[in-house]
């Protein structure tokens, strides 16, 4: 598949990512992520081992982009949970007598 990541063509296949990818230790992927055979690869760190360019030369949509369309599971940045309210014993007791809370 032909593909243009930070204005270059390159020319990437499933199996050619695999190979890319082979013996390459993952590092620690807390944003966007790529699923490659059994283990989660940052997307930066995907896009420099294939296109052997910096990682400050391509968006991590390029590579996100160009992974989902050979077939490999991509991730997003998680989302972030939405902050729970803290109930005092009071509040707690009401709810559990099926009182509703008073914002």
């Amino acid at each position: 598949m032909r593909c243009v990541i930070a204005r270059f063509p390159f020319d990437l296949t499933r199996s050619g990512v695999l190979e890319s990818m082979k013996g390459i230790k993952p590092e620690h992927a807390s944003g966007e992520s790529v699923i490659i055979g059994r283990r989660t690869y940052p997307v930066k760190q995907v896009g420099q081992v294939i296109t052997r360019q910096d990682r400050r030369d391509f968006s991590a949509g390029e590579v996100l982009r160009a992974m989902a369309q050979l077939g490999f599971t991509c991730r997003d940045l998680a989302p972030v949970p939405a902050p729970t309210r803290v109930l005092n014993p009071v509040q707690k007791a009401s709810v559990m007598l099926g009182a509703p809370v008073a914002a």
